[in-house]
């Protein structure tokens, strides 16, 4: 049987930090002033909140307690005034959403349950936040189950951005419609996904991949159980997963579709027979 060598697949950046203000001759005193105190403000808000919700040695002691507290703290920023600086609480809310997540021994006691509430706050609030979007698939999809949700936050993201606005914009796409292909079974809309993919890398330095999205269109419209464009698909989750459970996972599926793994002096390589996978038990 004929088989399909791909090349692993660049993982994606780490998240970008929050723009700065560009400095811009003809502004007034006034307005500098403003900004500051209005950043002041905010910061100052955050923080006092924060501290007095927060109990760090809870987490230890009493998990649930504290689970209820992280709860709190994420409506707060959901409620709060931003002056006009969301992006600041999107980026606020993305760094302690990492920190409620590795914290596996309390979430081993409590489980994910906020996962969705920090990603509904952080879409919101900066949708155009691109690289979050990966961190979302894993943490809804992959540990709460529930991949429509992930699709429903992520079309915030493909309705706010453009290859203009960010050239790795395209990425939202892609990973949306690999939930849909994946998890949800939902062909015609990773059809969609792959080509909106494949026209929004058009132009940008990633511009490599748009015939890889396409080619995976197209199998899917002939053959929606094409083990190449499944495998591929896989191959794509294990070298961006943020988590091992995902990686797992991926490995899992590969394997079962017999695709193969190798690795060689720190290089991985994904091996794909080109004809239909193999019948589920």
């Amino acid at each position: 049987m004929e088989a399909d060598l791909l090349s692993p697949v660049p993982p994606s950046l780490p998240p970008t930090a929050p723009p700065t203000l560009p400095k811009r001759r003809g502004w007034k005193g006034g307005l500098l002033l403003n900004l500051a105190l209005a950043t002041a403000a905010l910061a100052g808000m955050i923080s006092v909140q924060w501290t007095q919700l927060h109990r760090p040695p809870q987490e230890a002691e009493n998990p649930k307690q504290a689970e209820q507290l992280e709860g709190l703290r994420v409506q707060l920023l959901k409620r709060m005034p931003t002056f006009g600086f969301d992006n600041l609480i999107a980026d606020w809310a993305f760094l302690n959403y990492i920190q409620y997540f590795g914290e596996e021994q309390a979430r081993a006691k409590t489980g994910y349950s906020l996962n969705a509430d920090y990603f509904d706050l952080i879409t919101q609030r900066d949708p155009r936040f691109v690289d979050m979007y990966l961190f979302l698939s894993t943490g809804i999809s992959y540990y709460l189950g529930e991949p429509q949700l992930t699709v429903q936050y992520m079309d915030r993201g493909t309705s706010a951005l453009s290859p203009q606005i960010n050239p790795r914009a395209y990425l939202v796409w892609r990973w949306k419609g690999l939930d849909q292909l994946l998890l949800l079974n939902d062909i015609p809309g990773a059809i969609q996904s792959h080509e909106k993919a494949a026209k929004w890398v058009e132009g940008t330095p990633d511009e490599k991949y748009a015939a890889m999205y396409r080619q995976t269109a197209e199998f899917l419209k002939t053959d929606p159980d094409s083990s190449l464009a499944l495998g591929r698909s896989w191959a794509e989750v294990y070298i961006n997963a943020t988590d091992k459970k995902v990686r797992e996972r991926a490995e899992r599926e590969i394997l079962k579709l017999g695709g193969q793994i190798r690795r060689t002096q720190g290089q991985i390589e994904f091996i794909f027979p080109t004809g239909k996978p193999p019948k589920k038990k």
